[in-house]
This record gives structure tokens, C-alpha cells and sequence, in this order.
């Protein structure tokens, strides 16, 4: 009786099949660890050319000798208020010095007093000096800092381009532009800084949460920025969803692109290796 020698073959079953399915878990799992840590450091490396390491001093406006200034801009927002309560037409019209005058004055904005100040309102867009505060690259801690990673912060100091629109019942700012002195602002910075939401915070609150849920328009007119409800109007969103989540699907075509060729050619090799496996067998 002659006992055939049979070569292991690779089936659902096998060892093999199921360490080459561990093998190619584990090279997913690293491709993945390495591209993010990759794209996190080009980033930040882009992020240190245009960003200082020292925040800029944002004007805030005296209020000294404005006591008639700042009576009168309670009136104007009072009565906006009550027009609002209503069911007619409510509009409040507001120029750069009343704005930085009502951040300077309302202690509910005190937060926005040290990262921006409106330089200048027209026809189209918003000027809007800015100082804010980004992540910087990481490193390892030192003595004396707590955790194991931290970072050095990077400011943003530079002036927003920007027009004031609507977006799912609140006041947000499109970017259609970062100016930095002696720096250039890359576009996908830009359209991922964009829309910029300084209202965000008060969505909740009692008062301007709900006043900014009864605006239908919001835009600039001559030196002025415009928060108007005109009946029968319906509140069009001037920032699609689309366009609020455009560069985070940059990023995922270009991860999910780069995983798809990464997986492709690891197919390919295994393919290639069960093959190479049957033609010894066979041979």
C-alpha cells in the first residue's frame, strides 16, 4: 500500500487561512495608526508657517464717556426684541462700533473680547481681526507637565474676510478669506475653518437662543450687519450640509482612497502567495 504525501492547503478551515486573515488584520490595523499620525504631523507642519506662537492683543472698546452709547444700543436691541415677539416684521441693524461696543459691554459676551474685534462692515463682507488659540505639534511632556503628551499652543493671528448668513437657526460667519501678514492661509484651512460659528455657545440660551431661531435673513448692508424676520419668509440656509462637511470628505476620499490601494496590493500578495502555494503542491 503507497501513501501519497498530500501538501497543506490553504481552505476556510486551515490554520493558514486563519493566521493569513490575523496577518492582514494586523498590517490594516498599522497602515491606519501610521497614516493618521502622518496626516496629523503634515498638518500641524502646515499649521506652524502661517500661526504665531504668541497671541496677538485684540482692541476691546473703552467704555468710558459711551454711558448715552450704550443706553441707546440696549434700546435698539429691546425694541428688537419685542418686534420679535410680535408676528410682524423685526429687523436690527448694527455697524463694527456698535458690535465691539456690545461685546465690550455685555458680560455674556465677554468670551469673544479676547479673540476679535470688527474692524470694518460693508456691502459684502465683514473684516474681522482675529487672535486665536490652535493645538500645536505634539510632544512628550516635561518634567513637571502632567500626561504623557501635550503640545505648544499656535495663535491664529490674522483678520477673518468674511460675510454673516444663517445656518440651521444660528448667526455663523463663511470665510471667504484668512489674511496673515507675511503668511498665506492654504484654501483647505480656510474651508475647514469655515463656517465659523462664534454664536454656537448661545444656542441655548434663554434669550439669544431663541432670537436667533426667529431670524429669516441675515446679511450686510452699507457699513451695517442686518438680523432681520420678514413674515412669510423661509429661513434658507445660506451653508449646505455639503458645505459644512466638504473637508472632512477630503479627508475621507483621500484616507479611503489610500486604504483601498493599501488593501488592493495586500490582496494581491496573498493571492499571489496561495498560488505560488498550489504550483509547489502540485509540483
Amino acid at each position: 500500500m503507497s501513501e501519497q504525501l498530500q501538501q497543506p492547503q490553504a481552505t476556510a478551515r486551515s490554520p493558514l487561512a486563519g493566521c493569513t486573515i490575523l496577518i492582514v488584520a494586523l498590517l490594516v490595523m498599522i497602515f491606519l495608526v501610521v497614516f493618521s499620525v502622518f496626516t496629523l504631523f503634515r498638518q500641524y507642519s502646515e499649521i506652524v508657517k502661517f500661526t504665531g506662537d504668541k497671541p496677538l492683543r485684540i482692541e476691546v472698546l473703552e467704555l468710558e464717556g459711551k454711558e448715552a452709547q450704550i443706553n441707546a444700543l440696549g434700546e435698539q436691541m429691546e425694541l428688537f426684541r419685542q418686534e420679535l415677539s410680535g408676528e410682524g416684521e423685526a429687523r436690527l441693524a448694527l455697524n463694527a462700533e456698535q458690535i465691539n461696543l456690545l461685546i465690550a459691554s455685555r458680560r455674556l459676551l465677554s468670551e469673544l473680547r479676547t479673540t476679535l474685534h470688527v474692524e470694518s462692515v460693508d456691502d459684502e463682507v465683514m473684516r474681522i481681526r482675529i487672535s486665536f488659540p490652535l493645538n500645536g505639534v505634539p510632544r512628550l511632556t516635561k518634567e513637571g507637565e502632567e500626561g504623557f503628551l501635550t503640545a505648544d499652543p499656535r495663535y491664529l493671528n490674522g483678520v477673518l474676510v468674511a460675510r454673516p448668513v444663517l445656518l440651521k437657526g444660528e448667526v455663523v460667519l463663511k470665510l471667504d478669506d484668512i489674511e496673515v501678514d507675511g503668511s498665506e492661509v492654504p484654501e483647505e484651512f480656510i474651508q475647514q475653518m469655515s463656517p465659523y460659528r462664534p454664536a454656537e455657545r448661545y444656542n441655548d440660551h434663554d434669550v439669544i437662543g431663541p432670537v436667533m431661531r426667529e431670524l429669516t435673513r441675515v446679511y450686510t448692508e452699507g457699513d451695517q450687519v442686518v438680523l432681520a424676520r420678514v413674515p412669510g419668509d423661509i429661513p434658507a440656509d445660506a451653508i449646505t450640509d455639503e458645505q459644512v462637511d466638504n473637508a472632512t470628505s477630503r479627508f475621507m476620499l483621500i484616507f479611503g482612497g489610500a486604504a483601498t490601494l493599501f488593501l488592493a496590493f495586500v490582496g494581491i500578495m496573498i493571492v499571489v502567495g496561495f498560488r505560488t502555494k498550489a504550483k509547489q503542491g502540485d509540483a
